[in-house]
């Protein structure tokens, strides 16, 4: 292995952990945003309580797609094969294919649509995570 593939490598984990915990911080805005959704039509749950929520009810079904795209980052980043530059790039692909908003789109996309209208803390972390996503692998 010469330096510069070693190099790449590193650069490739850092990117896809740089990405993860975007994506992490992203899914956190969005969660914290559903739970108080649902907190002012049923009233307060506790910790216990929006873990089963987030697991089984459907009003947080949506967000189980950016819990996937970090679970294959996490599994990505402990192989023991190296990452190949095609599946870091078709994973950012996914990324985008993901997070773009549609008002007039069903499912994942409507729903970020009316999260990103409705919560600045949405926006900015879509933006940070817009921001991994330009920014060379």
């Amino acid at each position: 292995m010469t330096s510069n593939t070693l190099l790449q490598r590193i650069r490739q984990h850092q990117h896809l952990r740089d990405l993860r915990n975007k994506l992490l911080h992203l899914h956190r805005v969005l969660l914290e945003t559903e739970r108080i959704t649902y907190e002012q039509a049923r009233g307060r749950v506790s910790s216990g309580e929006l873990l089963q929520l987030v697991i089984e009810h459907e009003q947080f079904a949506w967000l189980h797609h950016i819990s996937e795209l970090i679970v294959q980052i996490d599994e990505m980043l402990s192989a023991d094969e190296p990452v190949s530059l095609d599946d870091v790039q078709n994973l950012i692909g996914d990324v985008r294919t993901l997070i773009a908003p549609s008002e007039v789109g069903s499912g994942f996309a409507r729903k970020y649509y009316n999260a990103l209208q409705r919560e600045p803390g949405v926006v900015l972390a879509h933006a940070e995570v817009s921001k991994i996503l330009t920014s060379n692998v």
